[in-house]
C-alpha cells in the first residue's frame, strides 16, 4: 500500500474533506464524520479506517493489521505495515469505510453531498 495513493484516493471520494486533528493526524471525513485517519507529519505510518463488523476479526488476524487504538470498539482497524495490503485492497477498504460512514449520514445530507459531486 502506497500512502500517497491512499491519500489521493480519499481526496477523490465525493464530498470528502480533510483536516488535521490531534496535532498530527490527517483525517478524511464525509459529512463531518471521519472515515480514514493517517499520520500527517510523515513520522506516523499506516492508516486507520472503519470496516464491516464481519471483517474486523479477519483483518486483525493478519500480520501488520491491528485493532485501531481508541476506535476498535467501533470496528476500526489500523494497517500498520504497508506491505499488509496491496494498493488495490487498500482502495477497496477505503471505499468501504467511506460507504459505511456515508450510510450513517442523514438522507438530506447524503443528497446534498451527492449533488455537490456532480
Amino acid at each position: 500500500m502506497d500512502i500517497n495513493k491512499a491519500k489521493a484516493y480519499c481526496r477523490a471520494l465525493p464530498g470528502a474533506t480533510e483536516d488535521i486533528k490531534w496535532e498530527n493526524n490527517l483525517v478524511f471525513s464525509v459529512g463531518e464524520k471521519m472515515f480514514a485517519v493517517m499520520g500527517a507529519d510523515g513520522h506516523q505510518r499506516g492508516i486507520s479506517l472503519k470496516v464491516d463488523d464481519d471483517r474486523f476479526l479477519e483483518l486483525t488476524d493478519r500480520p501488520g493489521i491491528i485493532p485501531a487504538p481508541y476506535l476498535a470498539r467501533a470496528k476500526w482497524v489500523r494497517i500498520e505495515d504497508a506491505k499488509a495490503v496491496s494498493d488495490a485492497e487498500a482502495a477497496g477498504l477505503l471505499q468501504r469505510s467511506y460507504e459505511l460512514v456515508f450510510a450513517k449520514l442523514t438522507r438530506k445530507l447524503q443528497r446534498q453531498l451527492q449533488g455537490s459531486s456532480t
